[in-house]
């Protein structure tokens, strides 16, 4: 029997990030949306920039730089898609990991998704095209 970990290091961060794209970009209620924005071509880059995004968030690393709510305030996305990812990240870190980092980033994924519904929402409302 397998003992399923915490995650404690980059390499788990790659983990369940890889585990968790392969399910986004099978699925079919948000992997349109992310499959139309990042070609073939471009998802190993765009796979280095979530390991260094939750490297930094979860470790404290200097690894990241950028504005994740920039890429995301000019597409077509509704609670539903929020919904979806939160489901799809939840589902792929309990299958591959348990613990505390594990709940930290389900919980920090659940802030992040309010907090972009509220920017999003606060956009639409004012009739902006975008805050950036």
């Amino acid at each position: 029997m397998t003992t399923i970990k915490d995650i404690t290091n980059k390499h788990d961060v790659k983990t369940f990030v890889n585990a968790f794209y392969d399910e986004v970009r099978n699925d079919n209620v948000i992997g349109p949306i992310f499959n139309d924005k990042i070609p073939n071509e471009r998802w190993p880059m765009h796979l280095e920039r979530m390991y260094s995004f939750w490297n930094t968030v979860l470790f404290g690393e200097a690894d990241y730089r950028g504005n994740p709510f920039s890429k995301h305030s000019q597409l077509a996305i509704a609670d539903e898609h929020f919904d979806r990812w939160l489901v799809l990240l939840e589902s792929t870190l309990d299958k591959n990991f348990k613990g505390a980092k594990t709940e930290e980033v389900k919980e920090r994924a659940n802030k992040m998704s309010l907090m972009f519904r509220s920017k999003l929402a606060y956009i639409k409302s004012n009739n902006y095209k975008s805050i950036m």
